[in-house]
């Protein structure tokens, strides 16, 4: 795209948006523009060269003015080309429950939203503040609703906002999927080509949800894992990430019997600015280093760690590394959370495991053990969540679904009260944390993972290496030859297909290449099992160092 067509397409925006602030902010990138500024120029192309593109992860980006950027002009045209689809899908009038998290402008978008699909014809039904996604998508199935929108972008940096959609009636709750992704895109962009944003017709006739909505996801989520009827003297630290999890999981570890947690108290309330991390994702290096001082000063037993809009978990353990704390792995969470609800399910006909194929392959060991079906998906809870008879399903970052009949995504809250139970039932036995996973291993084989995660400035450096890969595919890692390799984007006809390579390697360990949904990264996961822990983590290192000397080829 030229300059002048950008400058075009910008003074177009200008005139049907109805925010002053990213209008402001358009005008004085114009200004330098016109003042012959080329990183403006540069700027301003990018912002306007393309739309931002709705996928089955629904929208999400930086918090800007433009076509590419999230901000109130491409959230209006969302909600009503979504309104539009559902009109064409559903008889009747059509229900949409919307919620929104804590960053910024999250309120501004669902409210936005609300009044578009009231505009509509719409039955609309907002949550009555600022409330953890896993509460959406429990009132999308509790209200019987049609469709539910999240406002959020989860774990994403703080400029960055998004708009997560979910569809009921055959769908249950979950997150959508092809085509119906495609289907509503097409909507928003006929929207985008004939409406003016101000045109858009919009009501105050929606519904605030009450307070019922999330008694009811209080008490189902308590009943994941009350504590022992003896009680428990455990002793744990919680932080949620500048999010907005802790009011919600507050009451729930009451309701569910647990003595309260010490609170990392920097990051407990809402802020969308996240002051005291740099990405506000448990994941990332030095986000937790605040719960592991907090925890190191009380002498805690566990860490519990939600992200922002507490959809994810992740929990550390004391352990004999420098700072005493280590976080688990999601695979670690995952297999163990797996082994307790496969015990439970044990002898269920048609109960099954799931995770996605990026996850440790442990979890198909499990099933097998205890005689229940397994299904390994797609990356994303959107097909997780809809794997037959599943009874727990997760994904190795951080995503756990303990309660399928209640919830169809992944849920950060119930999970750790799940985590809860685990180790209190544990403790009254004993045992660690540690030692459990010491028993898995011996139980069903020492599984060990790892992942090469590049974060990219430049989009299109992700595309040449998967097409690098796929033009001259490597024969070994290392001294490890690959024994088969599969290119998931040429899956059979009638089965998901996706960008994604996977390596099966002569030693039996696994390598998955996949691009981010939802970040700027190129992510390779890495799985090995050995007949101890120290082989299967020796072997790991080993494919580390192999990936990296390939990837560095392409830089």
């Amino acid at each position: 795209m030229s300059v002048a067509d950008a400058v075009a397409r910008a003074e177009a925006w200008l005139a049907q948006d109805p925010d002053q602030t990213t209008r402001d902010e358009l005008t004085q990138l114009l200004a330098r523009v016109a003042d012959g500024d080329e990183s403006a120029a540069a700027d301003l192309v990018d912002r306007f060269a393309t739309r931002l593109e709705f996928g089955t992860a629904g929208l999400r980006g930086r918090l800007e003015a433009g076509s590419n950027r999230m901000n109130r002009v491409l959230v209006s045209q969302a909600a009503a080309g979504f309104a539009a689809y559902l009109q064409e899908h559903v008889d009747g009038v059509p229900t949409v429950v919307i919620g929104y998290d804590g960053r910024h402008n999250s309120q501004v978008f669902a409210t936005d939203s609300a009044e578009i699909f009231a505009g509509a014809g719409l039955r609309a039904i907002l949550l009555p503040r600022l409330l953890p996604t896993p509460v959406l998508a429990f009132a999308v199935r509790l209200l019987k609703a049609d469709a539910g929108v999240m406002v959020t972008a989860s774990h994403n940096p703080p400029d960055d906002n998004g708009y997560k959609v979910y569809l009921g009636g055959a769908d249950d709750g979950s997150q959508i999927v092809s085509p119906a992704d495609k289907q509503i895109a097409a909507h928003i962009q006929r929207v985008a080509d004939t409406l003016a944003v101000p045109a858009l017709p919009r009501s105050n006739d929606y519904t605030v949800a009450d307070e019922s909505v999330l008694d009811a996801y209080v008490t189902a989520t308590a009943a994941v894992g009350p504590a022992p009827a003896a009680g428990t003297d455990l002793r744990w630290v919680y932080t949620a990430m500048h999010g907005v999890g802790y009011e919600t999981m507050s009451r729930i570890i009451a309701e569910a019997g647990y003595a309260a947690p010490i609170l990392v108290t920097e990051q407990i309330q809402p802020d969308g600015r996240f002051p005291t991390v740099a990405f506000p994702n448990p994941e990332e290096p030095g986000a937790m280093d605040l719960s592991f001082a907090a925890a190191r000063e009380a002498g805690a037993d566990l860490i519990i760690a939600n992200d922002p809009d507490a959809d994810r978990l992740a929990v550390a353990i004391p352990a004999d590394v420098e700072g005493g704390w280590r976080r688990l792995s999601g695979n670690e969470v995952g297999l163990l959370l797996g082994w307790q609800n496969a015990r439970a399910a044990a002898g269920t006909p048609g109960a099954s495991l799931a995770c996605s194929l990026v996850s440790s392959p442990g979890l198909g060991a499990v099933a097998t053990h205890y005689g229940l079906d397994f299904h390994e998906t797609l990356t994303g809870f959107k097909w997780i969540s809809r794997a037959p008879g599943m009874v727990f399903g997760f994904e190795e970052a951080l995503g756990y679904l303990v309660n399928p009949t209640t919830v169809r995504d992944k849920d950060g809250i119930s999970a750790a009260i799940a985590f809860l139970k685990l180790v209190s039932n544990a403790r009254a036995e004993g045992r660690t944390v540690a030692d459990l996973l010491d028993e898995f291993g011996e139980t069903f084989g020492h599984f060990a993972s790892g992942q090469v995660s590049i974060r990219v400035e430049d989009l299109s450096l992700i595309g040449r290496i998967m097409a690098g890969l796929r033009a001259q595919p490597p024969i070994a890692f290392g001294d490890d030859a690959v024994a088969s390799a599969e290119d998931l984007l040429q899956a059979p006809e009638g089965t998901p297909s996706g960008d994604v390579l996977r390596y099966r390697l002569a030693s039996g360990s696994r390598i998955v290449v996949r691009p981010s949904g939802t970040e700027p990264k190129l992510k390779v996961y890495l799985d090995a099992k050995a007949d101890s822990a120290e082989a299967s983590h020796a072997r790991i290192a080993a494919m580390d160092a192999a990936v990296r000397d390939l990837l560095s080829t392409f830089s």
